[in-house]
């Protein structure tokens, strides 16, 4: 049990708006710290294996400058055709991106890291979820992006913006292809003692 002089903090090591928002529903207080890393985001990486290495490299980042704090990182990618898809650069590496997936499954994994350095607590997991894409012509990917932001979305699309305009279904964890597998993160959470 934490002392009086140690309350147990929670830190977020992700800027990322969506993340932040399934974290609090949780109803666990936590405060954001992104965490200042350069992410491994080679296009012929092991997904499962970049994601867990991005995932522990900005919770360990950010655990390493707060050392009493316990320390939630993630990571999350898309991957088709044996080659991982990250954030787009631009609008037209995004429309790419849709042209690809679309009429196609791929597979969103998900890797999540919790560190803290008190007590040398270092809980990793991996989720993956598959993702069935609509038909998309020109003029579907054209609605899509008027109506949503891809650059900041792996994939070039979020299910929760828009999705039945591109997603014909899923099956696996939706907050995992949101960015944060929430059943996944309460357990790790609850082994680090923050949640029961």
């Amino acid at each position: 049990m934490p002392s009086a002089a140690a309350p147990f903090r929670l830190i977020l090591a992700s800027a990322s708006p969506r993340r932040r928002e399934l974290l609090a529903g949780l109803g666990v207080p936590f405060e954001v710290i992104p965490a200042d890393v350069t992410e491994h985001e080679a296009p012929d990486a092991d997904p499962r294996e970049m994601v867990r290495h991005n995932a522990a490299l900005k919770a360990g980042w950010v655990a390493d400058r707060h050392p009493d704090a316990t320390v939630l990182g993630a990571d999350t990618t898309v991957f088709v055709d044996r080659t991982v898809l990250n954030k787009p650069r631009d609008l037209a590496e995004a429309r790419a991106m849709l042209r690809r997936l679309s009429g196609r499954t791929h597979t969103v994994f998900t890797g999540l890291a919790v560190r803290r350095r008190r007590d040398g607590l270092a809980l990793d997991e991996g989720v993956a979820s598959e993702v069935t894409f609509r038909l998309l012509d020109e003029a579907a990917i054209d609605r899509y992006l008027a109506r949503v932001n891809p650059l900041d979305k792996a994939g070039g699309y979020a299910i929760q913006e828009h999705g039945d305009l591109i997603v014909a279904g899923y099956t696996g964890s939706l907050t995992n292809i949101v960015g944060l597998p929430v059943e996944e993160m309460k357990q790790l959470l609850t082994r680090a003692g923050l949640t029961r």
